[in-house]
């Protein structure tokens, strides 16, 4: 049976895409870079006066992901079977996802030699990694050097 990743559990602004970038927590492995952004939580005393501008400014009632595929990775038909083959991924691992978490999915230039199985298994393992906040060497060095 094929996945289909729903409309709404798409990041599509490149404002949500940025936000989840900039506080999420992030993990490569294989062929992929994971950016876990968990809900962020608001402000009850502080409603919008006319409800959120956008819908990326809604409070998200599933999980969504987003990816990005540079050129980097190949021709345009390279990169959409690898973007393909990533959103199937991602719509069988989003049920375990929580609410409002917004995750984005980078594939490296790794991500175009490597089959649907090992994307898949790619793309679990960095978010489990992300969401345990253990992203590997360069995570554990960034961590280290903010430190005071």
């Amino acid at each position: 049976m094929i996945q289909v990743l729903p409309a709404d559990a798409r990041i599509r602004s490149s404002r949500d895409f940025g936000s989840a970038l900039k506080r999420g927590r992030r993990a490569a492995r294989g062929g992929v870079v994971v950016h876990w952004a968990p809900a962020v939580k608001r402000s009850v005393d502080i409603p919008a006066p006319n409800g959120p501008a956008t819908p990326s400014e809604a409070v998200n009632t599933t999980a969504r992901a987003g990816f990005v595929v540079s050129k980097a990775v190949g021709n345009a038909v390279v990169r959409n079977k690898v973007k393909r083959r990533l959103r199937h991924a991602a719509a069988a691992e989003l049920p375990d996802w929580p609410a409002g978490t917004d995750v984005v999915v980078r594939a490296t230039p790794r991500a175009a030699e490597r089959d649907f199985a090992e994307l898949h298994r790619d793309l679990a393992e960095a978010v489990r990694a992300a969401r345990e906040g253990k992203g590997g060497k360069a995570g554990r060095a960034r961590e280290a050097r903010s430190a005071p």
